[in-house]
């Protein structure tokens, strides 16, 4: 039997939200290849754009029924699934996971339509992805699936049941290290800290993962804990080398973002690359797109 997560005890952060600048909230949608793909990268800045009013809906693009070693098929994809509730319910936000099997995904046009529609759904300004330059298949066609869509998102007859965007969102990619053919090179970096003990719960959801199958696969699943609290306590020392990394990595861009002052303090991050796909990012939108950052400076 599978040890259930704790959830944390805290209340969502509802009370301090503001609506996004420039009009109607800003709809922000995060796809992934799996279910924790999105926590991971991307669950920490998720709850500063909630905190401002903003739309943030996760996408996994596979149920990820094979992420297991004892076990898979439906009862990993429904296990999988709760675990991804579980987390969405600590950060306010839509979770979804399309019914396609871990490792068969594929950049056709079928699946694109799906992601048109999923775009066009959530009327989406913001869309969020993997590069498609990584080691897993799933990741490298989510990349190529949102770059292919983020035109025909426009075109009426693409997907024609569907109400067409009158203009294509801003595409970005999550963090990554592969540097074949192309290194990542942050564009945005976001200061995650305040929110930091919440992204560690989120992920503390997805055990199946966290405590099962990731230490499997590494080699030490012998040296992960028994009780719930160490487990977190792990998890949590884990994600804050990670994501102090990414700030390291970052540093230019959360100068860009905050300020030089700021910028020194800030202790874990997540980070966006701009993508040439999509509508382009301009100076005049930043406060709309980025409303927790205090100032741009170029």
């Amino acid at each position: 039997m599978a040890t259930k997560p704790t959830l944390p005890s805290h209340a969502l952060d509802k009370a301090a939200a503001r609506p996004a600048a420039g009009g109607a909230p800003l709809s922000v949608l995060v796809f992934g290849a799996h279910p924790d793909d999105c926590d991971l990268r991307f669950g920490g800045a998720a709850m500063l754009y909630r905190r401002h009013g903003c739309a943030v809906r996760f996408v996994s693009m596979t149920n990820g029924d094979t992420g297991h070693f004892s076990m898979g098929g439906g009862p990993l994809a429904r296990r999988r699934y709760a675990e991804a509730q579980a987390a969405a319910a600590i950060a306010d936000i839509r979770y979804d996971v399309m019914d396609i099997h871990n490792g068969e995904l594929e950049a056709n046009v079928a699946t694109r339509k799906l992601v048109i529609q999923i775009m066009r759904e959530a009327k989406a300004d913001l869309v969020l992805c993997h590069r498609p330059y990584d080691y897993h298949p799933d990741h490298r066609a989510v990349g190529v699936l949102v770059q292919d869509a983020a035109y025909t998102v426009t075109v009426p007859n693409v997907a024609p049941l569907s109400e067409t965007l009158l203009r294509p969102p801003v595409v970005g990619y999550l963090f990554d290290n592969f540097v074949d053919p192309t290194p990542y090179a942050a564009t945005v970096a976001i200061d995650i800290d305040e929110v930091m003990e919440r992204k560690i719960d989120m992920v503390h959801c997805h055990v199946s993962q966290m405590y099962e199958w990731l230490p499997y696969n590494a080699g030490v699943l012998d040296q992960v804990p028994e009780d719930d609290v160490e487990r977190r306590a792990m998890t949590a020392r884990n994600l804050c080398a990670r994501f102090g990394d990414v700030a390291k990595a970052s540093r230019e861009a959360l100068v860009r973002c905050y300020g030089q002052e700021r910028a020194k303090q800030v202790k874990c991050a997540e980070s966006i690359m701009v993508s040439q796909y999509g509508r382009g990012l301009t100076e005049a939108a930043w406060g709309r797109y980025f409303p927790f950052f205090p100032l741009h400076t170029t």
